[in-house]
């Protein structure tokens, strides 16, 4: 099993930038395949973006392709959303999860999750 935890997230103005950071314990990450997905209230879990195990190949959801990046440092034991150019659409709870699979984009594909982390722009 691995457990993932993740920090980074806060309030910050329309414009600006946030490090999402995505901790793991338990076996190590580079077992794994990566996600970003985030939540938004009365809204349906959705995909932000996938990284393979190496880190060799990614994919990011077209709402945010161009402003998201996702990397990993498996040395590290940690996957990371650097996210620009934030709007306040992106206003959400923003989780990492897991998976044994390959790069995957449905939430059921993934094994393991973390708790979130909010993130909240203002405009």
């Amino acid at each position: 099993q691995v457990q993932l935890v993740e920090s980074g997230g806060g309030l910050v103005q329309a414009g600006g930038s946030l490090r999402l950071s995505c901790a793991a314990s338990g076996r190590t990450l580079s077992s794994y395949a990566m996600g970003w997905f985030r939540q938004a209230p009365g809204k349906e879990r959705e995909f932000v973006a996938t990284i393979s195990r190496s880190g060799g190949s990614t994919r990011h959801a077209d709402s945010i392709r161009g402003r998201f990046t996702i990397s990993r440092d498996n040395a590290r034991n940690t996957v990371y959303l650097q996210m620009n150019s934030l709007k306040p659409e992106d206003t959400a709870v923003y989780y990492c999860a897991a998976t044994s699979a390959r790069v995957a984009e449905v939430p059921r594909e993934y094994d393991y999750w973390g708790q979130g982390t909010q993130v909240t722009v203002s405009s």
